[in-house]
């Protein structure tokens, strides 16, 4: 199983993007996108940008890791 964060391109030089996934940036190759631009948001696998995202599934995406990330805080 693989599970994606939705992250915000910053910046592109050739192949390759640094990809903001929540205050951690990564390098990502970016061929298989074309005409990939700064400000889109984007699903990694391995290292590669697969997918586009829409702005606002995106921010439902982040909404329900933001949860996730609160349920395994809880003690209960």
């Amino acid at each position: 199983m693989c599970l994606a964060v939705p992250g915000l391109v910053e910046s592109i030089d050739e192949d390759y993007a640094e990809v903001d996934f929540g205050g951690v940036r990564k390098r990502v190759c970016v061929t298989l996108l074309p005409g990939l631009k700064t400000g889109e948001y984007v699903i990694v696998h391995t290292g590669y940008a697969i997918e586009r995202l829409k702005p606002e599934e995106a921010k439902k995406r982040l909404e329900l890791w933001e949860e996730l990330a609160q349920m395994s805080d809880d003690p209960e």
